[in-house]
This record gives C-alpha cells, structure tokens and sequence, in this order.
C-alpha cells in the first residue's frame, strides 16, 4: 500500500501571499503552469479576481489562467458581456455549470465563444462544446474539459463515460489535460480522480463554493482537489446574503437569494505539469481574504 503522507505535495500557506515561492529565474523545464481559478460568484467575485489576478500571473509566471464562471451574473449563470469583462482582467478560458443557461444570453451566444466549455455530458444537441484544445502564444497546446456530477444533481449522461471520450480525442493532440468536475458529492469528485488517474494532468472539483484541504498528486501523476472555492463575499453563506439564507432554513419558505455584500475572498489552484508527459508535479491552493 503506498504512503500517502508522502505522496502529498506541501501546501503553500493560504493568507500570507507574500511567502510563496515565485516562479525560479528562466521558467520550468518542460513545465506549464496553470492557475484555476474557483467559483466566480457575481460582482463581488468579479471585482476579487480584478484585485488579485495581476499579481499572482507575475509573481507566478502563468502559462494560462482557467476559471469557472457560471456564478458571475448575480450569483447565477453568466452573460457574455461579462465573459468579456473577465477575458479582459487575463482569463484565457472559462468553465462553466449547472447554471450555464440562467441567462438567455447564454443559449443564442455560447457557441460563439471559442474559450468557454460547458458541461460535456449534458445531453446531445446542447449549444456549446464541452472540451475545447487551447493554443498558448508560444504554441503549445492544452485540453480543458469541463464535467457535471449526477450525485444530488440533474440526471444527465455519466461524467466517468463522457470522460473517456473527451480525453481519448485530446490525447491525440496534447499531453496536457485539465478536467474540472462540477459536482455536489465529493465522493463522486473524488472517485472520478481515482478513475482518470494518470489520463489527465488534472482533476478540480466546482460547485461547492468551499475549497477543500485534499489537494494532491495522485499516485499516477494527476493533480486533484475536490473543490477550488470561490471568488466572492465571504460573510456570507457561500457567497448569498446569510439572513435570506437562514430565513429559509428557519422557515421552509422560497426566498429570493441576492449575492451578499462585506469583505471578498480570492480562491484558486495552481498545477504545474510536464507538457512532455503531462504529468502533474504538484498543486496548491491558495485564498486570499480582504479584511
């Protein structure tokens, strides 16, 4: 049985942004760094990754910056007036969720937007693409393939199945994949990284709006954290005004949710891979709280 104390990579610390290691002098040899970024959840998510996201591409020397963006419209769906908002801060790719077709928008203008993925296994004839093969300026290639998870959610085609096929095709062009699984249950999340393990560079987990402590390199190089967290208020209940949020609870009657105000937190992971293997070889998380 191996150790998985050892396999486990060592985590940067979450709140002191200044004691990261940047990136070394010269770059990684074969190496390519992507950061994803968690759940962008309306306005003040929007305005944490405006915060943050210049500073962390230079101090860490980003290949490419993926974020998931289906909450970025008020909390849910997303338009694209705001995909552009958030291409213009240095996004290069979005994924999205189980609330991609919230805005009407969504459904006529998605497959228009050659940098935007949506759940592969939702059913045939869905607008959109559910992977997409991403060219960097110096012309090296990455595979993004974006997944919806059936546990507690919508009854659509398997994300193990769906899987298969959509890293069977990108194989034959890059060695780099990164899969993120939008899903509730972590069992899933996490059984779907055992599945893919050494098929993919890596498995993120969505959905959840809070970053999970299990962030690893599997034992057959496949970088996988059950969730990445969220970009948004967090005196909240994941990212919705806690009163609307707890009035329901308290009461088992519908109220309108409204994204909540305060303080902002800033969630992603950064995987390093071999673009010759496509082997991970390592991840961390990070957040980062305004007080």
């Amino acid at each position: 049985m191996f150790n998985f104390r050892r396999r486990f990579v060592q985590r940067a610390p979450c709140d002191k942004f200044h004691r990261w290691n940047p990136a070394p002098a010269g770059g990684y040899n074969n190496g390519m760094r992507i950061l994803f970024i968690g759940d962008i959840v309306g306005r003040p998510g929007r305005q944490a990754v405006a915060r943050h996201l210049p500073e962390i591409r230079e101090r860490h020397k980003t290949d490419l910056i993926v974020a998931n963006a289906e909450n970025a419209a008020a909390g849910l769906g997303v338009t694209p007036v705001l995909i552009g908002e958030l291409r213009s801060l240095g996004v290069q790719v979005f994924t999205l969720g189980n609330h991609v077709w919230r805005k009407n928008e969504m459904v006529a203008g998605i497959s228009g937007m050659p940098d935007v993925v949506r759940p592969a296994n939702f059913p045939e004839g869905t607008p959109g693409r559910g992977s997409l093969l991403h060219t960097l300026p110096d012309g090296r290639t990455v595979g993004i393939v974006n997944l919806m998870g059936r546990v507690f959610m919508d009854a659509i085609r398997c994300p193990f199945l769906q899987a298969d096929a959509e890293i069977a095709a990108l194989s034959r062009q890059t060695k780099v994949i990164l899969v993120d699984i939008h899903a509730e249950a972590t069992s899933e999340k996490v059984a779907l990284g055992w599945y893919l393990d050494g098929r993919c560079s890596a498995v993120l987990g969505t959905h959840t709006h809070v970053q999970t402590a299990d962030e690893w390199v599997m034992p057959h190089g496949t970088a996988y954290i059950s969730d990445a967290g969220m970009c948004g208020p967090y005196h909240s209940v994941i990212g919705v005004d806690s009163r609307t949020v707890i009035e329901k609870f308290l009461t088992a009657m519908p109220r309108k949710f409204e994204v909540a105000g305060g303080p902002v937190i800033f969630s992603a992971v950064l995987v390093d891979a071999d673009e010759i293997t496509g082997r991970a070889t390592a991840i961390r998380r990070f957040l980062l709280r305004d007080t």
